[in-house]
């Protein structure tokens, strides 16, 4: 990093630094005006501000330790127990929450790895993944020293069950499901992926960190939910956020197992500290406790039915969308189960019209392989479906007019990385692209 900026020799005042804040703060996307279809999930400005007077309640608080604050040890409890009845978990359900859903992935590989060492001898451990579970698996594995095993998807965007079989061995810890998967929103057969894992002795995680505080109320709604929680037998472990469609505040996630034998193997101890006894749940120390009590408090205020209302009038977006999506001759891709959607166009470059709807304002998802673009559709888009649309239009007949803009801004660098055959040389651009973002 550059050493242009130092630490200033005096102190500004507060309300100077309020006011930089606030004009620095102009440049970032509009989400309020639901211009971003990732990243924020807004149930609403009286929600938020009762989110804000949870948290700063409980600003300096430390979840590190319960037993200084044991309202902290209540609130957790509960909100696991109420995703455990949530999730068909049983009497015997245990889990954690955590930062995020990261976090809760890290904490399930760390488990699993832990669990096949412990029972199995496993030493040289692997975890066999779809290609469109999320890179925070990935990551995971490369932190805990666990090889991963991706597979590509069929053609309707789901995990291959026939290929997850073939790629079972003694090696194998754990197989993971997502429910959905985040790029196109579409559940993975999870009854089947449950079946191979019990018939091998092996795990069976469900990644629901974007669809678990969503897909049991879309049950409820009426909606045909392919089981994909606890009831299902060989499920063993599920990640869910949330600060996603649980709507609380960030961050907050959670890793529940099917048992407390199992989670145990999460737990770091350490007896012969000259500082005392220590043991933690997960990765942090400082736990943040306004994310903890913001989450007990969100599960509270909207129960079931607030949670349903929500719910019901998310679908109506996105029906919206998806009608209007495929009266301009967009497809969606796969068969997205809930509020979720990717789109792409057979005659039209996606890209280019990524970049011209960016410059009306709107934050664009891109996607490759299939290229397409995504939606994750919340309560702040409810407003907003006409003029996406109206702009969609404008866009596409645009790009299709100007193929030459393939050329030019992240049209040409996204072209470039879903065609370039060595991967090596996208590695090298990402890498340039981080340390670009943390220059000053």
């Amino acid at each position: 990093m550059d050493n242009k900026v130092s630490l200033p020799k005096k102190g500004t005042t507060r309300e100077q630094v309020l006011k930089q804040l606030e004009e620095i703060h102009k440049v970032d996307t509009r989400w309020q005006d639901g211009r971003a279809f990732s990243l924020v999930y807004h149930a609403g400005d009286e929600h938020t501000e009762f989110l804000k007077k949870v948290y700063t309640m409980y600003f300096h608080e430390n979840g590190l330790n319960p037993g200084a604050f044991p309202s902290l040890k209540k609130y957790e409890s509960e909100v696991i127990s109420i995703a455990a009845n949530l999730f068909n978990g049983g009497e015997h359900a245990a889990g954690t929450m955590t930062s995020g859903g990261s976090e809760s992935i890290m904490m399930a590989v760390k488990t699993y790895r832990d669990w096949a060492f412990a029972t199995k001898g496993i030493k040289a451990p692997e975890m066999i993944l779809a290609q469109t579970v999320h890179p925070a698996f990935d990551k995971a594995l490369h932190f805990f020293g666990v090889t991963p095993v991706v597979l590509k998807v069929t053609a309707d965007q789901t995990a291959d069950v026939a290929a997850v079989k073939n790629a079972i061995n003694a090696n194998t810890i754990c197989i993971v499901g997502s429910a959905p998967q985040y790029p196109h929103g579409v559940m993975d057969p999870i009854v089947e992926l449950a079946k191979l894992a019990k018939a091998h002795g092996i795990g069976l995680h469900v990644d629901a960190c974007v669809g678990g505080f969503m897909l049991p109320f879309l049950k409820k709604l009426g909606r045909d939910i392919p089981p994909f929680d606890f009831s299902v037998d060989g499920v063993t472990s599920i990640s869910a956020d949330l600060h996603k469609y649980g709507f609380a505040a960030k961050g907050a996630s959670l890793v529940i197992y099917k048992d407390k034998d199992l989670r145990r193997y999460q737990f770091f101890v350490k007896k012969d500290w000259p500082g005392g006894l220590f043991a933690s749940p997960s990765v942090t120390g400082t736990r943040p406790a306004g994310s903890i009590a913001a989450a007990w408090a969100t599960l509270t205020a909207f129960g079931e039915e607030g949670y349903l209302n929500l719910y019901r009038a998310l679908l109506e977006t996105t029906a919206q969308f998806r009608t209007g999506l495929e009266k301009l001759g967009f497809e969606i891709v796969g068969n997205p189960i809930g509020t979720l959607l990717a789109y792409e166009s057979p005659d039209t470059n996606i890209f280019i019209v990524a970049d011209l709807m960016e410059k009306k304002g709107w934050f664009v998802d891109r996607q490759m392989d299939p290229v397409c673009i995504h939606l994750t559709i919340t309560p702040a888009h409810s407003p907003i479906v006409g003029q996406y649309l109206a702009d969609l239009k404008e866009c596409a007949a645009y790009a299709k007019a100007h193929p030459e803009l393939a050329g030019e801004g992240l049209a040409a660098m996204y072209g470039m990385c879903a065609k370039i055959p060595d991967p090596t040389m996208v590695h090298q651009f990402l890498y340039q692209y981080m340390d670009d973002r943390y220059s000053t």
